[in-house]
Formats: C-alpha cells, sequence, structure tokens
C-alpha cells in the first residue's frame, strides 16, 4: 500500500505540475508536491535515518533538476510554460523543481526495484525522461521544444541517464546504510 500511495502521489504531482504548468500557473505543482513531502514520511512510517536517506535524494535531485532544466532553458532547447516566478534567466521554473524534488521520494519506494539496478535506471531515464517532457509539452502545453526536435530530446536523453544513474546509486547506498543502522545488533554474551 506504500509503494501506491508512494507512486500515485509522485503521479499526482506531475499531473499538477504539467497541466496548471499549461494553464501559466505554477503553484499547482509546487502546492502538489508540498503535500507529497509532508504525506510521505507519515505514509511510509520508516525510521529517522530513512526519512534522512529520502531528504538527501531530495537535495541532490534538486540540484540535478535546477542543473539539466536550467542549463536546457538557457541554451533555447526548451522553452518552460509558467517560468515567469522573479528567477534569473536560466533557472529551471518552480513546478519543474517540484517535480524533481518529488521523484526523489519516489527512488527508495515505487522505484526501489529499478534502482537497485543502476544500468537499467540510466536506461529507462533515456527513454522516459523525454518522453515525460514530451507528453508534457504536447499535452498541456507545459514546454516547447527547439527545432529539429532530435536536440531537445537527446539532451534529455543524455542528462535523464546520468541522473537516474546517479540517483540510483546514491538511492542504494543511502538505503544499506539506513538498513544498517536500523537492524538489530547482536548482543555479545561474556
Amino acid at each position: 500500500m506504500k509503494r501506491v500511495f508512494n507512486f500515485v502521489g509522485y503521479e499526482a504531482v506531475w499531473f499538477a505540475a504539467v497541466i496548471g504548468a499549461g494553464r501559466g500557473a505554477w503553484w499547482p505543482g509546487v502546492a502538489a508536491a508540498a503535500a507529497f513531502a509532508l504525506l510521505h514520511p507519515i505514509v511510509a512510517a520508516e525510521s529517522a535515518r530513512a526519512r534522512a536517506a529520502d531528504f538527501k535524494l531530495f537535495a541532490v535531485a534538486l540540484g540535478m533538476g535546477a542543473s539539466l532544466d536550467g542549463a536546457l532553458a538557457l541554451s533555447g532547447l526548451i522553452d518552460y510554460a509558467a517560468d515567469d516566478v522573479a528567477l534569473p534567466p536560466g533557472c529551471a521554473p518552480l513546478w519543474i523543481l517540484a517535480m524533481w524534488a518529488s521523484f526523489a521520494l519516489t527512488l527508495r519506494h515505487s522505484m526501489a526495484p529499478l534502482v537497485r539496478r543502476p544500468a537499467l535506471a540510466a536506461f529507462v531515464g533515456a527513454i522516459f525522461g523525454p518522453l515525460a517532457y514530451l507528453g508534457a509539452g504536447r499535452g498541456w502545453n507545459a514546454a516547447a521544444f527547439a527545432e529539429p526536435i532530435w536536440q531537445p530530446m537527446t539532451a534529455l536523453a543524455i542528462g535523464w541517464a546520468i541522473a537516474m544513474a546517479t540517483l540510483a546509486v546514491l538511492a542504494r547506498r543511502w538505503s544499506s546504510e539506513a538498513e544498517a543502522s536500523s537492524a538489530p545488533q547482536p548482543t555479545h554474551a561474556n
């Protein structure tokens, strides 16, 4: 049930963000991400170390999103809708960052089987990362792509492959550390 909530929660953030952005509003995605981030630890009911692992992934993914989507915006390969909040030019819009942060909360939960295999995670990121952007752009007008379309799609595929491989390795490492610290310690008889 926890994994179902995690998957559905992230999907709700994705739809709120892209539909809101397509209508010129950045805040629906941010509000949905905040609600997901607040409810996630309650539903997951994990140890403090496990919550810390999620928070570290949250922070790393936020930085990756700011870097990747900021570079794509600055280069002109992608023009994001609803990016008129007072941010410097070339910054990733808040609704995109909300999706990255929320996505990080899936890595140790609904995406856990995938992130156990970083090469597979990179492959999936290279395919489904660009498809998600294309769906957001073509389905809800949340983004416009430079022509020829293969250029922004290639940049997204490379960026998402690297991001997914990196996040998979970190998720696996930090999950292992959280599990090891919460495992019962053997007692030694004297």
